[in-house]
């Protein structure tokens, strides 16, 4: 890999429509309860109509809607009562015309009735009888038995994240175990001869801390994978290939920090390249530019910028979306966002894609800058605005989207 990669750097898009892996995780089964945000690997169907039987959603009476039609305050209807509905037990009353039954909400429709009319369009006038006063439809108060989903359908479709209302619906057909991607394993390499692990009381001169590996290891575990931390790679011929040889196998994902910068010591892809394919080295995105996305045994690589604040963003850009598919996910569940007035001007130039971050206070968003080096910046952040490649910048007052951090 030479420096001259850097001028036909790919953008973003090109890397999101083209880097496209075929590794995904395999299958395995989980309860309900561990179910939450995971990817169904197909879709899940319904073993039976639900609710299952014809339902109340209103405490009223059931009733032959003919024998409403055309009741007012001032023509009401008036309807025998026939007897009364028990929650959570079968009706041992049937409809019959000129007649009706009470229902609570959420009970099981008698035979005979196709409506429920509510209580507030009703008085008993005299002992059982029941003055309406509205009309009711066919269907009017009522679920069918299959309307929430009909047997075989589906209850959750495969390749995208269970919510929690997907938990409820499933609960509620009776599934219980559920098949599912097995989350990611990312394996998260430093690199660097003045790295030392977060632990080291005292640094010499020259040492940095492991900042990015735990920032990395959140990311990861934000977006549903396991973050393995694989340790700190000195800069070594051939220390890096090694470990990198060590890890494919047992990782769906490896992430190589602080080696990705182009220069004499930088191992990173010339070994790389001795294990894979290198897709490319390079991203026309500010910051993380120096990027690299390769291939190796079938096991997708991402070799990020040095500085923190580069390999957050990017990673955030890059690697975010990969980990979804590689879960089963093609579409990963977008991010919160909210719509700011820029404070002031933002400069960018044509055909990089600029990723800013910003502080949000009363409408307006606000850059925060500072040296790729700097966590804070990103720990004073809100969240970020996107300066699309095209453009040369923004002006002050422009309207702008904020994907914000959760």
């Amino acid at each position: 890999m030479s420096g001259r990669e850097f001028f036909t750097a790919r953008t973003l898009a090109e890397v999101r429509a083209g880097f496209r892996p075929a590794h995904r995780t395999p299958a395995e089964r989980v309860p309900l309860a561990e179910a939450l945000h995971r990817v169904p690997v197909a879709g899940i169907t319904a073993p039976a109509d639900l609710p299952g039987f014809a339902r109340s959603t209103v405490d009223g009476f059931a009733v032959r809607a003919m024998d409403t039609y055309g009741a007012s305050d001032a023509l009401p209807s008036y309807l025998d009562l026939l007897g009364a509905v028990r929650m959570g037990a079968e009706p041992d009353v049937a409809v019959r015309a000129g007649g009706c039954v009470a229902m609570p909400t959420g009970g099981v429709l008698p035979p005979g009735a196709d409506a429920v009319v509510m209580v507030e369009y009703t008085a008993e006038t005299m002992p059982g009888t029941i003055e309406v006063t509205r009309p009711v439809a066919p269907g009017g108060g009522l679920v069918r038995a299959d309307e929430d989903v009909a047997r075989g359908g589906v209850l959750a479709p495969g390749g995208r994240p269970l919510r929690a209302p997907d938990l409820g619906f499933l609960a509620a057909a009776g599934v219980t175990e559920v098949a599912v991607h097995r989350r990611p394993r990312v394996a998260i390499v430093s690199t660097g001869d003045e790295v030392v692990p977060p632990g080291t009381a005292r640094l010499g001169p020259g040492q940095v801390r492991d900042a990015t590996a735990s920032a990395l290891a959140g990311l990861v575990a934000d977006a549903g994978g396991e973050p393995v931390i694989a340790g700190i790679v000195p800069d070594e011929p051939g220390a890096l290939k090694d470990r990198l040889t060590a890890l494919l196998p047992e990782s769906d994902l490896v992430v190589v920090s602080a080696g990705s910068s182009v220069g004499t010591r930088d191992e990173t892809a010339g070994a790389v390249a001795a294990v894979g394919d290198v897709w490319c080295h390079g991203i026309a995105i500010k910051p993380g530019k120096p990027t690299l996305l390769a291939e190796c045994a079938g096991i997708p690589l991402i070799g990020l910028p040095g500085n923190p604040l580069s390999a957050l963003v990017v990673f955030g850009q890059v690697g975010v979306p990969l980990l979804w598919r590689l879960a089963g996910c093609e579409s990963p569940p977008p991010q919160p966002s909210t719509r700011a007035r820029l404070s002031r001007d933002l400069a960018s130039a044509a055909g990089r894609l600029d990723v800013v971050q910003v502080g949000v206070r009363d409408g307006l968003a606000e850059p925060i800058f500072g040296p790729s080096a700097l966590l804070s910046v990103l720990t004073r952040a809100d969240g970020y605005v996107i300066v699309p490649e095209p453009a040369t910048g923004l002006d002050a007052g422009t309207e702008v989207e904020v994907v914000l951090y959760r």
